[in-house]
C-alpha cells in the first residue's frame, strides 16, 4: 500500500491518504459504537484519550512539548476543549443507540451551521447563494432527524447537540490558526480523558470490569486509531489543496453504511438517505463557493504585473 502511494504525484497521495484517514475516521466510530455497548461511556473515552495521549506525547517529543505549555489565547483553547469534549460524549451517547450512518448524517451538517454562524461569530460575509446553500442543508437535518413525537428521541437531540458542539469546535479551531496541530489536539484529548475519569467517579457502575486483554486493546485502539486518522488529514491536507481533498470527507457516509451493515445489521431509512443527500450537496457547494471567493481575494489582493516588475 505504501509503494503505491509513493509512486502517485503528490495530489495523488494527498487523495489516497484522505481516503484512508476517512475509512480509519469511520472504523474508529463503528468501534466505539461496539465498545459502547459493553463498557460505561466515561470509560471508553478515558481509555481512549490516555491512548492518544502516549501518541501526541511521541510527536511532541519531536517538536518540543514547550508548545503545549504556551498557548494562544488560553481562554478559547478552554472553550474548544470544552466543545470538542461535549461533542465527543454526545456522540458516543447517541451512536449507542441510532444506527452510525444516522449520526454521521448529523456530524456532517457541522460545516453548515459553521457558515450560518460565521457572520455573527468571525465577522465574515456570507452571500444570498450559500445562504440558500445553508437553508437547504438545515432542511435535510429536518428531513433526517423526521421531528415528532415518534422519532425525537433523546439520542437524535444528543446527535444535533453533539454536531452543534461539533461546528463551535470548527469555529474556535479558525481563530487558532497559529496553534500547530498535535497542540490543539493534545489539549483536546487530555480535556476528553479528564471529563472520562469524572464521568467514572459520579456515574454509578461508571466503571465496567474489563471482559478481556482483546477489549483492553480495542479500547487503546481506538484512540491511537483516531489520532492516526487525523495525522492523514493533515497530511493530505499539505500534499494537495484542500478543493481536492476536502470534499472526499463525505465518503464517511459510505463507510458509515457499510459498517453499520456489517456490523450490526442496519440499514439506512429513507428519511436519512435524503436528508443526506440534501446536507452534503449543500456542504459541498458552501465548500467550493468559499474556495471560489477565496481565490478570487487573492487574486485582487496581487500587485499589477507592471508594480511586481
Amino acid at each position: 500500500m505504501s509503494n503505491f502511494i509513493r509512486q502517485l504525484s503528490p495530489t495523488g497521495q494527498g487523495v489516497a491518504i484522505m481516503l484512508l484517514g476517512m475509512f480509519l475516521f469511520a472504523l474508529n466510530d463503528a468501534m466505539g459504537k461496539l465498545l459502547v455497548s459493553t463498557y460505561s461511556l466515561g470509560q471508553v473515552v478515558m481509555v481512549r484519550s490516555g491512548a492518544a495521549v502516549i501518541v501526541l506525547l511521541i510527536l511532541l517529543w519531536r517538536s518540543g512539548l514547550d508548545k503545549v505549555v504556551r498557548v494562544e489565547r488560553p481562554a478559547l483553547q478552554a472553550a474548544r476543549v470544552f466543545f470538542s469534549t461535549a461533542e465527543l460524549f454526545c456522540f458516543y451517547f447517541a451512536v449507542a443507540a441510532l444506527p452510525l450512518a444516522d449520526v454521521m448524517t448529523y456530524w456532517l451538517a457541522a460545516p453548515i451551521y459553521v457558515a450560518a454562524l460565521s457572520p455573527f461569530l468571525l465577522g465574515e460575509k456570507v452571500g444570498w447563494r450559500r445562504w440558500t446553500a445553508i437553508a437547504i442543508g438545515f432542511i435535510g437535518v429536518l428531513v433526517a432527524l423526521q421531528p415528532s413525537s415518534a422519532s425525537l428521541t433523546s439520542a437524535a437531540l444528543f446527535s444535533i447537540l453533539g454536531s452543534a458542539a461539533f461546528a463551535f469546535m470548527m469555529l474556535s479551531g479558525r481563530q487558532l490558526r497559529n496553534t500547530p496541530d498535535t497542540v490543539l489536539a493534545f489539549w483536546q484529548v487530555v480535556g476528553a480523558g479528564v471529563a472520562g475519569v469524572l464521568a467514572i467517579a459520579v456515574v454509578p457502575s461508571g466503571w465496567v470490569p474489563l471482559k478481556s486483554a482483546f477489549d483492553l486493546s480495542l479500547l487503546c485502539l481506538l484512540g491511537i486509531v483516531a489520532m492516526t486518522a487525523h495525522i492523514l488529514v493533515n497530511r493530505a491536507l499539505k500534499l494537495a489543496d484542500a478543493a481536492t481533498v476536502a470534499p472526499l470527507q463525505y465518503t464517511l457516509l459510505l463507510w458509515a453504511v457499510v459498517f453499520g451493515w456489517l456490523m450490526f445489521g442496519d440499514i439506512p431509512q429513507t428519511g436519512i438517505v435524503v436528508g443526506a443527500g440534501l446536507i452534503v450537496v449543500s456542504g459541498l457547494y458552501i465548500f467550493f463557493r468559499e474556495n471560489a471567493l477565496k481565490r478570487k481575494a487573492d487574486r485582487s489582493a496581487r500587485p499589477p504585473l507592471d508594480d511586481v516588475v
